[in-house]
């Protein structure tokens, strides 16, 4: 059984005194999906060839979060870059609630699970009706700790994030993080496990040349398999994407789930498609491929990453609630508090049958030369999404430059 893992992404958001270093139906689709794709082209642009994975949804929990808190032009930049400011003040947290109530189906397939928590510096007096608020939309944790003693403070929010993760995201903290001034830590943690629909089989996985894009060679495991998929080939029209690509999603098992996955052609650099990338073409791939039998050739790959999302918040329009001009008075009676940190850190792995998923020997794969069917040959870098069919909502997004890496041996294709 193919097996999907995503930890996410952790959103952390350490809050210090100023002068110190330191989704439903309800949702209309293109609310957050924007502002998901602007945090993607940020993280490209920083990214260079480097592997890209983040939780859109984990980002705009978090700012909703902080959202509860804030007051002023810093609550205002808040929903305009998020994408509520069309919103009636205060109906977001309602709809995020929805959203991720949504996401929490009892009978559902796969296995989400959203976690949220405050850990509040001891002595330090917290609006009642703000703490209120975090617990009713969002479900939040309250703890109470001592930022002084900051290695034990860094192991009791690790072993938190652990917990929630399945033991997949470890030590993402450390004692330097915090300090006699940290005043107060959000942490959001998302836990995503899926089964394709169509799995995989182990004993079709080889070893395969994959075409990274400076034009250098490495060798992965490659999967295969010919089944029934959500089929589509789009242009831009300009030949600025270098012409026709490849769109095709992939299921989970109960279909509430998808992976979707955008190819350009071989000869293409995914840096020349990237840039087409928005919001509206998200919604134009989705209901637009087409249920056909296709051939599908899959890397199996690992990727992980920890971002500094403070830089890239900023560059959105969030800048207030990291800086001393920051107003989040709606979370104690004062003025003296802003957002010191904004880490994310997100771990994806696919496999035919788990993170540990056996590879098959002896068997010969379908051979590329007879060609009955489209083919989807992720050879080369490629981008992607995981989103909820009923919703729109993006719960990761990212990109392969570079999947797994193994050493040659001699169950390839080469022979084929």
């Amino acid at each position: 059984m193919l097996i999907l893992d995503v930890l996410s992404p952790l959103l952390l958001l350490s809050i210090v005194l100023p002068g110190y270093g330191c989704w439903a139906a309800d949702i209309p689709e293109d609310t957050t999906a924007e502002f998901s794709v602007r945090l993607y082209h940020q993280l490209q642009v920083a990214g260079g060839q480097e592997n890209i994975i983040f939780s859109p949804l984990s980002v705009a929990v978090a700012m909703g979060m902080v959202e509860l808190g804030a007051r002023g032009a810093s609550l205002g930049e808040i929903r305009q870059a998020v994408g509520f400011s069309h919103l009636l003040p205060g109906v977001e947290f309602s709809l995020l609630q929805n959203l991720t109530a949504g996401l929490l189906d009892d009978g559902a397939r796969y296995v989400i699970r959203l976690a949220n928590s405050l850990f509040l510096q001891e002595g330090i007096t917290f609006n009642p009706e703000f703490l209120h608020l975090m617990r009713k939309y969002f479900r939040a944790d309250v703890e109470t700790v001592d930022f002084s003693e900051s290695a034990a403070v860094a192991d009791q929010i690790n072993t938190w994030v652990e917990n929630h993760t399945e033991s997949q995201i470890r030590e993402l903290l450390s004692a330097e993080d915090f300090s006699s001034v940290t005043r107060l830590t959000l942490v959001n943690a998302i836990y995503f496990r899926g089964s394709w629909k169509n799995q995989f089989r182990p004993e079709n996985t080889r070893t395969f040349s994959f075409s990274r894009d400076d034009g250098s060679e490495v060798q992965t495991l490659m999967m295969y398999q010919q089944g029934d998929f959500s089929y589509g080939e789009f242009s831009d029209g300009s030949q600025e994407a270098g012409g026709v690509y490849q769109v095709l999603e992939m299921p989970y098992e109960g279909e509430d789930m998808s992976m979707m996955i955008v190819l350009p052609r071989q000869e293409v650099p995914l840096a020349t498609l990237e840039p087409i990338i928005k919001a509206s073409l998200l919604e134009e791939w989705a209901n637009n491929v087409k249920r056909q039998k296709v051939e599908v050739y899959l890397p199996r790959f690992k990727v992980e990453q920890k971002i500094d999302l403070r830089s890239t918040l900023q560059e959105l329009g969030i800048k207030k609630i990291f800086t001393s001009d920051a107003d989040l008075s709606a979370m104690t009676d004062g003025k003296d508090l802003y957002i010191g940190k904004a880490v994310q850190k997100a771990y994806l792995e696919v496999t035919e049958e788990g993170a540990e998923g056996a590879v098959g020997s002896g068997m010969i794969a379908l051979t590329r030369t007879l060609v009955l069917y489209p083919q989807v040959m992720a050879d080369h870098p490629f981008f992607f999404v995981i989103r909820s069919r009923k919703t729109g909502s993006i719960l990761f997004m990212g990109r392969v430059m570079t999947p797994e890496v193994i050493g040659l041996n001699d169950n390839d294709f080469d022979s084929m």
